[in-house]
């Protein structure tokens, strides 16, 4: 195995055209390593849209904004599924009640792998928005086998930095995928007599500890008081804490 910055610098002294051999005993990389990298790695790279992930590159995806949200989707919703020739299938699982949803959905798809189509595919009561490229496990490194629930869930570096610019949007997705917005209500005797009151409050469900963490941790920077209701749900119920949520991610639509 070899990391990335060994990668890059074998694939560059090639494309300066130097000998496979020469640049095995400069690097280390064996011959049989760097013919693969070269004849199948490069003109992936080469086609379509690179993506800045595996090229190493420190930029951040092109739309953050949109990412964060997306992130926060694929979190909640999301899974990723191996198919032939190294592509992988993202999935995003929206309820049918929320056309905006879904179309939010779809454009943050857009925006993190521009040249890749996006398909709907309609299942009993929901839609699955799709799309396939080679390089959705680098813009989502928390793939992997087994239920996100099952394993280990936390942000790379790259992913807390654009979080942490644009926790709003992160929220926000992971309430369009587990959460909800909800009214409760309660009595009182107000002068011997019953009254009813209404009171707006948000729940987030999951059962990955580590996505509930993501979640309040990233409530605590933008200054939402919340409480956890049970093992698998925040619920936030303040006044200002709810108006807080209500400007920034608002009821599903």
């Amino acid at each position: 195995m070899y990391d990335m910055s060994t990668r890059r610098q074998a694939l560059a002294l090639v494309r300066q055209g130097r000998s496979m051999n020469s640049v095995s005993k400069e690097t280390g990389v064996s011959r049989a390593s760097l013919r693969s990298w070269h004849t199948r790695i490069e003109p992936l790279q080469r086609a379509g849209k690179p993506c800045p992930r595996c090229q190493g590159a420190p930029a951040p995806p092109e739309n953050p904004r949109a990412y964060a949200y997306l992130l926060g989707l694929y979190l909640g919703d999301g899974c990723i599924s191996a198919h032939r020739r190294g592509v992988y299938a993202l999935r995003i699982v929206c309820d049918n009640a929320w056309p905006g949803l879904i179309d939010a959905c779809e454009a943050a798809i857009r925006s993190a792998r521009p040249d890749n189509s996006v398909c709907r595919v309609k299942k009993d009561g929901c839609v699955a928005v799709t799309a396939t490229s080679k390089h959705w496990p680098c813009l989502f490194p928390q793939h992997g086998p087994g239920k996100k629930h099952e394993r280990t869930i936390a942000l790379d570096p790259w992913q807390q930095e654009i979080v942490d610019a644009h926790p709003w949007e992160f929220v926000r997705g992971l309430i369009h995928s587990d959460g909800c917005r909800i009214t409760n209500w309660t009595t009182r005797l107000v002068k011997g007599q019953p009254k009813l009151y209404e009171y707006p409050r948000y729940f987030f469900t999951n059962s990955s500890s580590d996505i509930m963490r993501l979640f309040t941790d990233t409530l605590d920077t933008v200054g939402v008081e919340w409480k956890q209701a049970n093992w698998r749900n925040i619920s936030v119920a303040r006044r200002a804490s709810v108006a807080l949520m209500d400007t920034h991610v608002g009821p599903k639509y």
